[in-house]
């Protein structure tokens, strides 16, 4: 990564995942959401809004740069924006919520809806709402990653903490390194 670059890192993943709540425990300036009540009953029943076009926050690393971070919504009929928000991008921050029925399914469901992207760029995958549900484990999620092929590093985290999601953004610079 050369200094002259934009930091710019992307959250993605399933709806309820934590995507505007990471963004939102580590933001210095207010965040700015598109956050709505939801039209469809299966995002009703979890979640009170979610997001339809993007979020967008900022945090300043210790020499002073700035990393600007972007939410996509996690909601399938919004993908289109994922392509958008990820142009310009260093890495990706794909986070699954480990109590959603089909966990892997959703991991494989946005690994796909960014494979352009990752081909010349790293991920990280933060699996959250942990705490309400320990299955699947990190470990099968590397599985899951190794049929695939993709390295990219597994935590678990906490949405809401902001220094679990500051080490998933460490983790996601520390892999721009092995570009």
């Amino acid at each position: 990564m050369n200094k002259s670059e934009k930091i710019k890192f992307v959250f993605t993943g399933s709806v309820g995942a934590g995507k505007t709540t990471a963004i939102k425990a580590i933001s210095e300036v207010d965040t700015i959401s598109t956050e709505v009540k939801p039209s469809e009953e299966i995002i009703i029943k979890r979640k009170r809004t979610t997001t339809v076009a993007m979020d967008y926050g900022q945090l300043t690393l210790d020499d002073g740069e700035k990393i600007y971070l972007y939410g996509t919504p996690g909601q399938r009929r919004f993908d289109f924006m994922c392509p958008i928000l990820t142009q310009g991008a260093l890495g990706l921050v794909i986070l699954i919520d480990n109590t959603h029925e089909k966990p892997f399914e959703e991991l494989d469901y946005f690994l796909n809806l960014n494979s352009a992207f990752l081909q010349n760029h790293a991920a990280v995958i933060g699996i959250t709402h942990f705490d309400k549900c320990a299955q699947p484990t990190i470990n099968e999620y590397y599985q899951v990653l190794e049929e695939r092929g993709d390295p990219w590093p597994v935590l678990h985290i906490d949405a809401r903490n902001p220094e679990d999601v500051i080490i998933l953004l460490e983790t996601l610079l520390a892999s721009l390194e092995y570009l």
